[in-house]
């Protein structure tokens, strides 16, 4: 990883914005996770719950960072050998504070590999959830030469990318089915549409009166959804 170019931390927003924060040493490594919220719900007639996707989790960016500042390689980054590590913690640090001119502390991108706008590399827009760090060396005066920080990033999104997102994503075509012993209205819904409440809308298109009574070996039409 000794030729990817070095990471840095880039405030979008407030005071700062625009002023990339170098991470020093770029990470040995990093970790992403995802996640759904689902909520379970009895149906007349089944015997186990069906499952229904409430809402997507923010995704995460944790990883583990190094600052040293004995080394006196460090002369490339213009800081004095032997400084004290705060002056590049600190910054980071401070982004967790409320900025005076949004009330909030500052949305920020992880960029790292490649320049803003490339598809490659890891570029993650994102509020830092939690930081921590860890002064491991100092010298005879107390001054802190080395830390390790943890950091996690939680994805940000406004309301517009992710309505844009939804748009794109949402089932915009009609389906066939064929119905098996045991299927439901309210089944057919969880299952399509994430929502059970959903199921008049498989109703009204197939005219179908009574959802109770679906014959095994019909073949009816799942609708999208306005």
């Amino acid at each position: 990883m000794s030729d990817l170019k070095l990471a840095f931390i880039l405030p979008v927003t407030g005071r700062f914005a625009n002023v990339p924060i170098p991470v020093l040493f770029n990470p040995s490594e990093y970790t992403i996770e995802k996640g759904n919220t689902y909520q379970s719900t009895t149906l007349p007639g089944m015997a186990t719950p069906v499952s229904q996707f409430v809402a997507g989790n923010a995704d995460t960016l944790s990883m583990e960072l190094f600052f040293d500042t004995y080394s006196p390689s460090l002369r490339k980054h213009f800081v004095p050998p032997r400084s004290d590590v705060r002056i590049f913690t600190r910054p980071i640090a401070e982004l967790l504070e409320i900025d005076s001119t949004i009330h909030a502390p500052p949305v920020v991108r992880f960029v790292w590999g490649a320049p803003l706008g490339s598809p490659l590399g890891l570029h993650f827009k994102a509020i830092i959830e939690r930081f921590s760090q860890r002064f491991t060396m100092f010298l005879d005066d107390g001054t802190p030469v080395r830390a390790i920080v943890n950091i996690t990033f939680k994805e940000y999104k406004t309301v517009s990318d992710q309505l844009a997102e939804l748009a794109l994503e949402s089932a915009d075509r009609t389906t066939l089915r064929t119905i098996k012993e045991g299927d439901s209205l309210w089944y057919l819904a969880a299952e399509n549409y994430g929502d059970s409440e959903q199921w008049r809308a498989i109703a009204e298109a197939n005219d179908i009166e009574n959802p109770r009574l679906l014959s095994a070996g019909r073949q009816i039409e799942i609708p999208p959804l306005e």
